[in-house]
Parts: C-alpha cells; structure tokens; sequence
C-alpha cells in the first residue's frame, strides 16, 4: 500500500499560510480607497487607472529591499519596522522624481511561515502605506523550505505612483544659484547595515542588547530606527 505524501510532509504548512493571509486581508482593507477595484487574493490587484486631474500622467514605478538591516530584526526579534521601511524606502525612490506613490505589493518568503512573524511584518508595511496615502494592493507569502535558515526570511517592496509629464523631477532644470536642501536621516535608513553590523557586533564586540550612553538607546534600538519617508 503506498503512502500519500503531502505539502506538511514536505515542510509546507497550507494551513498557517491561510491563517496568515486572512489577518493580512484585514490590513490590507484598511489602506483601500476608491480607487481599488479588487480584493487581496485576486491573481492580480487592480487599480483605477484614470487621472483626470493631468495633462500627461507618468507612471513611476520602483522595486526594492530592507537589505541586511534584516538581519538586526532576527536578532532582537522585531519585525514590525522593517515591513514600514519597505514601504518608505519605495516611496522615496519615486519621490525624488516627482511621483507620489498609487499602490503596492508586497513579497515575504520564510523557510517556514511563522504566521504571527509575517503579519508583523505586514503590519509594518500597511501602516507605511497609510503614512504615504498608498494602498497595499496586494502580495504574495511563500514557504520554502530549505531556502532560508530557521528564523530568517526575506522581504520586498514594489510601489507604483504617478506624477505629471511637465512636473517630473530629472536634474535637466538644476542651474547655478539653485538651493539645495538636506533633510536628516533617523539613522542609516535602509543602507549600509553589512558595514554596520561588522563595525558593531565583530570590531566593538557588542551585542543587540548594549546600551550606549551616546544613543541613549541599545544598538538593537539604534540600528532599527525607521527608514522615514
């Protein structure tokens, strides 16, 4: 008599992927806005595509990831930032030319699916797209087992936003006597973090937990600090 196999079997738990997608249904809902025409789990999200306040609407569109900035989320166990910093970092991609963000999809992949882990996660990302008037249109969770090492996965991030033909920002219009701004930056946003992490855990030898006086925070703390848009 032979045996049935199954996706449980293989390391694939159907079971907490549905629980996990019926929590992030009710997430995504709270971004919608008139202009979404379709539910989280359609193959594909839709969007009202009509613009009638401009001349020569542009899409923008931008694909990105948190980076090794994950890897301080494993190590404190926090994972309600990184899903906002995905959303932000997106956002400012297509800011600087102009466009303010229409929507986004998300993608987290997990050698195991710890529901309670990727809606954290998800969390994070569907308040980024509250603070930016963006929609979370839809996304994707995949299981694969033997991808990822316990207690790992990874994220991304694609937005779409629009701006007017006669408003895109390209540099050609920068001429002398021009006024540059600079905004400060919470921490290290989203970049630099494979330096970071070598500079403070194997040259310093601290740990996430070490509390720095000059921070006023621990280096877990400091190395979360939101990615802002």
């Amino acid at each position: 008599m032979s045996k049935s196999i199954t996706y449980s079997d293989a390391g694939v738990s159907i079971d907490a992927a549905n629980a996990a997608v019926e929590r992030i249904k009710r997430m995504a809902r709270g971004t919608f806005n008139a202009r979404t025409l379709s539910e989280i789990g359609s193959f594909g999200g839709m969007f009202d595509g009509a613009f009638p306040g401009m001349n020569a609407p542009v899409l923008v569109a931008s694909a990105d990831g948190v980076g090794t900035k994950l890897k301080i989320a494993f190590l404190t166990n926090r994972h309600d930032t990184v899903g906002r910093d995905l959303v932000n970092h997106c956002t400012n991609d297509i800011l600087v030319q102009g466009a303010r963000p229409l929507f986004f999809l998300d993608y987290v992949a997990a050698g195991v699916l710890a529901p309670d882990v990727i809606v954290s996660i998800v969390e994070g990302v569907a308040r980024g797209c509250r603070e930016n008037s963006c929609v979370l249109l839809g996304g994707e969770t995949a299981e694969m087992p033997g991808m990822y090492a316990a207690g790992e996965y990874d994220v991304a991030g694609f937005i779409v936003g629009v701006v007017d033909k006669e408003k895109v920002i390209d540099g050609q219009r920068i001429k002398p006597n021009d006024v540059l701004l600079a905004l400060p930056s919470a921490g290290l946003h989203t970049n630099g973090y494979s330096l970071a992490r070598k500079l403070f855990f194997e040259v310093a030898g601290y740990t996430a937990d070490t509390h720095l006086d000059e921070l006023g925070t621990t280096v877990g703390d400091a190395l979360l600090q939101p990615h802002l848009s």
